[in-house]
């Protein structure tokens, strides 16, 4: 089930102006990394290219070092193909997804899951507002399928790097029967309800983890 506020509509053409955006990364408030998100228009055809990247260390000794690069493709607003790869430490994770215009559905050749389904679905990339609409979501570092449910949370003002935004603040949950710390979705994710780009997401999975904007340019 989802519940969402009405006024809440609009389409990835919504972010046809959109050029940059630059999140760090946070681990218990210490920063760790950084996730960029660059956008290109030509004509019809906008492609979103990331870099993220992180490292996770205790005592000096590096738990985890993760990196991962991206690229979507969208023609007239729908999502044509999906690409990404990405390594924790040595585990090598990636998705090739592409949109199979005669049957209508997206077919998936992931770390996590080989096979198709429903062009409603969308990949967990998370800048795209459009992921509170879904019932399902795609994982953007493996292709596993998630149905998900997503609950509005209110309105609520939010300060990030000195600047203020009144945001939009969601919850999104593995719609399963596994408990709540099997659950491969539980997060808190905030959009800018004037601009509806990606403010904030906090979750905790040893710890607790945050993506912060810090920056955004328009072109």
């Amino acid at each position: 089930t989802i519940f969402l506020p009405g006024f809440l509509s609009g389409h990835v053409k919504h972010y046809n102006n959109l050029k940059y955006l630059e999140y760090e990364i946070y681990l218990n408030n210490e920063l760790i990394g950084t996730h960029a998100f660059n956008f290109e228009k030509d004509k019809n055809i906008l492609s979103v290219t990331t870099n993220g990247k992180f490292k996770v260390k205790k005592l000096g000794i590096e738990l985890m070092n993760y990196s991962t690069k991206t690229t979507e493709t969208y023609v007239n607003g729908k999502l044509n193909n999906y690409i990404s790869e990405t390594f924790q430490n040595d585990k090598r994770k990636y998705v090739i997804l592409t949109f199979n215009k005669a049957k209508k559905h997206f077919e998936i050749d992931g770390s996590s899951f080989k096979g198709s389904t429903d062009s409603n679905s969308i990949v967990g990339s998370w800048w795209n507002h459009e992921i509170i609409k879904k019932n399902t979501q795609i994982s953007a570092v493996s292709g596993r399928i998630l149905p998900q449910k997503v609950k509005f949370l209110g309105k609520k003002e939010l300060i990030l790097f000195d600047k203020k935004y009144k945001a939009l603040k969601f919850n999104f949950l593995s719609n399963d029967n596994k408990p709540m710390n099997k659950k491969k979705i539980n997060f808190n994710v905030w959009y800018d309800e004037k601009t509806l780009l990606w403010l904030k997401m906090s979750y905790e999975k040893l710890g607790q983890w945050e993506y912060r904007l810090k920056n955004y340019t328009f072109h």
